[in-house]
């Protein structure tokens, strides 16, 4: 471990003195969690999707650009060794009047489609705990359209990787800007055909109505293997009230279900202090699950 830490500090540190200006970046997020999960409650300390990385661009000849991202997770909280560190989205590639193109580990069009409407995203109610299609997929190749009025589309193409194995295929065409800071609209369509087992596709949007954030999902995905159809929707809200926001969230797939209350408090500039609770119900053999959490996220 101390050997991998001092490889990533190093190589941070050749980047910020030799490179072309980069950006640093990271989120720093831990919570103190009760849960229960069918066996009794206990309490823990979770990292949520904690990460550092370096992103920049540089000016090439015929009006191309290169960019690149490298991002890491790290966990804070309960794990060590090589495990502490894992990688997220690691790309190299060209942009231009073409749009831009990503070559690496990169999410999936579809899962890059859902914006902001999932509120408890890197907790235990992340979309993910429910349905398929949060694919960060390796061997992929991203392509991003210009925006047109709007209007644009993202496409993945994951390779193979094997000669028994079969490519897959991510899309989605989207309006509006996801962060409803330059639109008070966002509206995506987004499909994946044979990714990580599954097919599937979803329609969503989000606007800000009356002061409130409204979002709503519709998702449908069927095992490549099993053939198994399964659909759910989401809805979440969200309302500010000065440096307070209070938001909930409501998932399900066939007749499991997820809801989620929380408050979020901005501390500072780039703090969040937090607190959330997530029930879970399920029409299966799985038993039912509860969590409660109170935490601290910085970004820098």
């Amino acid at each position: 471990m101390k050997t991998t830490v001092a490889i990533l500090s190093t190589t941070l540190a050749a980047f910020a003195v030799q490179a072309d200006p980069v950006t640093v970046y990271g989120q720093l997020n831990v919570s103190a969690q009760s849960s229960d999960e069918g066996e009794g409650r206990f309490s823990e300390l979770k990292s949520n999707s904690s990460r550092f990385g370096l992103k920049g661009d540089y000016e090439l000849e015929g009006g191309l650009k290169l960019v690149y991202q490298l991002e890491w997770g790290v966990d804070l909280a309960d794990v060590g060794d090589g495990d502490n560190i894992t990688s997220r989205n690691q790309y190299i590639g060209l942009a231009g009047s073409f749009g831009e193109v990503r070559l690496g580990r990169h999410d999936t069009a579809l899962k890059d489609a859902q914006g902001k409407i999932d509120l408890f995203s890197d907790y235990e109610a992340d979309v993910k705990a429910l349905w398929k299609g949060e694919v960060r997929a390796s061997d992929s190749i991203t392509y991003y359209s210009p925006s047109f009025n709007g209007f644009g589309v993202q496409l993945t193409y994951v390779m193979e990787d094997a000669a028994d194995a079969e490519d897959a295929f991510s899309a989605a065409v989207y309006y509006g800007d996801e962060n409803l800071k330059n639109s008070n609209f966002y509206a995506a369509v987004a499909m994946d055909a044979d990714v990580a087992g599954y097919d599937a596709m979803r329609v969503q949007a989000q606007g800000k109505v009356a002061g409130f954030k409204l979002g709503a999902m519709f998702h449908s995905q069927e095992n490549i293997v099993s053939g198994l159809e399964q659909d759910g929707w989401l809805l979440s809200a969200a309302y500010p009230m000065g440096k307070t926001e209070l938001k909930a969230q409501y998932q399900t797939l066939e007749d499991d279900d997820a809801i989620s209350l929380g408050v979020d408090y901005k501390a500072g500039k780039n703090t969040t202090l937090y607190g959330w609770y997530s029930s879970f119900n399920f029409d299966t053999t799985a038993p039912d699950r509860d969590y409660l959490a109170v935490g601290i996220k910085h970004k820098f």
